[in-house]
């Protein structure tokens, strides 16, 4: 599934409800599935990590809708000439400087 479609897909599900429960609340049902997946990562448990890591995403992107950012071209802006610091693909960046996304 395309990035929009996907955006497209939680917000038919979920956008009254987000809307209703607003950023505040979306944001910390999004940091706890992000420690969700935090703990399965740390268990190692793979089914579990694949189910947060989707939870993660359908969070985040509830965040960009209600914040009207699209994240298809939030994503091709930042990282679709390459590294956002080197434009390398892949990343030619040494550990220091790009040892996480900015």
């Amino acid at each position: 599934m395309e990035i929009a479609a996907f955006q497209r897909r939680i917000e038919a599900l979920y956008l009254d409800k987000d809307r209703a429960r607003g950023i505040g609340g979306t944001w910390l049902w999004f940091t706890e599935e992000v420690g969700e997946l935090a703990e399965a990562i740390r268990l190692g448990d793979r089914d579990k990590i694949t189910e947060e890591a989707a939870d993660v995403l359908a969070w985040l992107s509830t965040l960009a809708s209600l914040s009207g950012v699209e994240l298809d071209a939030a994503v091709a802006a930042k990282y679709g000439d390459g590294c956002p610091k080197c434009s390398a693909i892949p990343c030619n960046c040494t550990e220091d400087s790009a040892s996480l996304p900015t």
